[in-house]
């Protein structure tokens, strides 16, 4: 070991500049400049923004309090019995109020119907609809839709809980700016002690998720209004017909929403808490069925993006330029990139592999460590997330990166997003014949 260190240190001394960028190259040109210095300039310059714009934030929020406009929170689910009554009393415990509870239920086999039915008598949900036969969440969700009288829709998932201010700041963006059509929160991980899985994927959510669209928020290229915690103007949702058949139908509508000429936007400080997979084979599960969505929907549904028709809009075309080369084509590119090292540097694989370890792993620490100044919650783990960050060179490097050549192969060659269990066979059947 002594020996081995030895002759590592003496390859580090070896290398120059021009061979430090030769042999590191995909760290240097994509994920250093991208994922730091890009997200760095994008971070500084909104919260130059922010300070900038401190009064007609301020205005926004006197609005909302004199106008107090009906919003229709919209809660579709299927087996959501355990979840709905702890749902119903945490949002009467929201600063905004002036909202309708619609829960749709998707066709349950538990005891969802019996609570809600009791939860609807008292008073604490104000329409339960329920379909007999299960048509899957995007079915669920126009139901209530259609029921929704406000001119502002939050979806919720029952099994998420949310900061007492969390209504009331996802719909501000609307009374700041009027071309704003959907608003994502903030959403952070909750049961990230139960296992080493969680806790990387907490990790993930605080850092690349989480901070990562504020940045792209701030260029224009966000693109996911996650379902678990989203708001859209109901005249946008109407437009656009309400949700497709998923999977993958919360970056569907917000594709749809976009070219309709609406912007994106993220709220930092509407925060929801989820609980995510604890094992990493229920998190394969997961990751398979959210990757496969960039196949679908931006490479086939929403191809059109892509053409100079008359719809085209610049902000689109560079939101999925971005999204598909580092999520696809960087995917390739990685594994050019280790072919690249085997073949040219075979003699120093033994040298290489570490290095690879020890830049990303100090990135990831630098990126939590900077970002920090960017995050308004003082209630982090930061501590116990330091501890962990070694490991994330491996879950983002090669688990999930391997997790997704396994979706996009999937996909783009099998269509198997169709067979996913995740929506009622009948329903994948109808979305495959109509292309959608």
């Amino acid at each position: 070991m002594i020996e081995y260190i030895e002759e590592f240190l003496n390859y580090l001394s070896t290398i120059g500049p021009d061979k430090l960028i030769r042999v590191f190259w995909f760290f240097f040109i994509f994920e250093f400049f991208r994922f730091f210095i890009l997200e760095l300039a994008a971070l500084l310059i909104w919260r130059l923004k922010m300070w900038l714009i401190e009064d007609k934030l301020s205005e926004a929020r006197k609005t909302i309090w004199k106008k107090k406009p009906l919003i229709s929170v919209i809660v579709p689910g299927r087996n959501e019995g355990k979840n709905i009554y702890k749902l119903a009393m945490s949002l009467r415990e929201q600063t905004y109020n002036n909202y309708e509870l619609i829960v749709v239920d998707d066709g349950s086999d538990d005891d969802t119907e019996i609570i809600c039915r009791s939860l609807n008598q008292l008073g604490h949900i104000d329409y339960f609809l329920r379909n007999d036969v299960r048509g899957g969440k995007a079915s669920a969700a126009n139901l209530g839709l259609r029921m929704a009288k406000g001119d502002i829709i939050v979806h919720l998932d029952a099994d998420c809980s949310y900061d007492r201010d969390a209504i009331e700041n996802i719909i501000m963006p609307f009374f700041l700016d009027e071309r704003i059509g959907a608003v994502g929160g903030n959403v952070q991980v909750r049961n990230y002690r139960e296992s080493l899985c969680a806790t990387l994927q907490a990790i993930e959510y605080t850092d690349t998720i989480s901070v990562g669209r504020i940045a792209s928020s701030e260029l224009g290229i966000y693109r996911v209004i996650s379902g678990a915690f989203g708001a859209f103007r109901k005249q946008a949702l109407d437009r656009v017909g309400g949700w497709d058949i998923g999977p993958g139908l919360d970056g569907d509508i917000t594709v749809k929403i976009r070219k309709l000429g609406y912007k994106i936007h993220f709220e930092h400080t509407a925060v929801c808490q989820t609980s995510v997979p604890v094992t990493f084979k229920k998190l394969i599960k997961q990751r398979l069925r959210w990757d496969k969505s960039l196949i679908r929907f931006r490479l086939r549904k929403h191809n059109d993006v892509f053409l100079p028709n008359q719809s085209f809009k610049w902000g689109n075309f560079i939101s999925f330029v971005e999204n598909v080369t580092y999520n696809l084509v960087l995917n390739i590119k990685w594994y050019v990139y280790i072919i690249d090292m085997a073949i040219s540097f075979t003699s120093q694989i033994a040298f290489i592999i570490p290095m690879n370890i020890i830049l990303y792993t100090t990135n990831n620490y630098l990126k939590y460590i900077v970002f920090s100044i960017f995050r308004d919650r003082k209630n982090e783990p930061t501590g116990y997330f330091l501890i962990y960050m070694p490991c994330m060179v491996i879950y983002f490097g090669y688990y999930l990166r391997i997790v997704r050549t396994v979706a996009y192969i999937q996909e783009l060659f099998f269509k198997s997003s169709y067979k996913d269990s995740w929506n009622p066979a009948k329903t994948s059947r109808h979305a495959k014949a109509l292309k959608i």
